[in-house]
């Protein structure tokens, strides 16, 4: 498979493909008669483990962790369940930061429905957040 098509089979960008490549998280075949890179099933299932890994939070460089585990014969399971149970409260912490800049962002709307439009003054770009940021920082 050439890259458009591996990228296509999984379901990712072709630079996707080519950034796993140079990374050496997959691994492609030089053509020699047209120098492109060719890619084997090993490789479509490889990028399979790839996009399952990262939509459970796990990094690239973790990823590479748990693939050079593998290749040298080892389980990478018991590294999968610690780096797991580290990404759950660390998610949860930004699940909280998240719900705090919501809420933060509701009070300025709901806020700033009431205030008037201001106009640049040369010192001033815009008073709701002028005036938002001041209340903020003052408390």
């Amino acid at each position: 498979m050439l890259v458009s098509d591996l990228a296509k089979a999984a379901g990712v960008t072709g630079e996707t493909v080519r950034h796993y490549t140079r990374k050496g998280l997959i691994k492609a075949q030089q053509n020699p008669e047209n120098q492109y890179h060719e890619y084997d099933l090993q490789a479509l299932q490889r990028l399979r483990f790839i996009k399952r890994a990262r939509a459970l939070g796990f990094s690239l460089n973790e990823i590479q962790d748990i693939i050079g585990l593998a290749e040298h014969g080892e389980s990478p399971c018991p590294t999968v369940r610690d780096l797991m149970a580290e990404k759950i409260p660390e998610t949860e912490r930004k699940i909280a930061e998240l719900e705090r800049h919501l809420a933060l962002m509701k009070a300025a709307l709901t806020d700033w429905q009431t205030q008037p439009d201001g106009v640049p003054t040369g010192s001033s770009i815009c008073c709701l957040i002028e005036d938002w940021s001041q209340e903020t920082t003052d408390e």
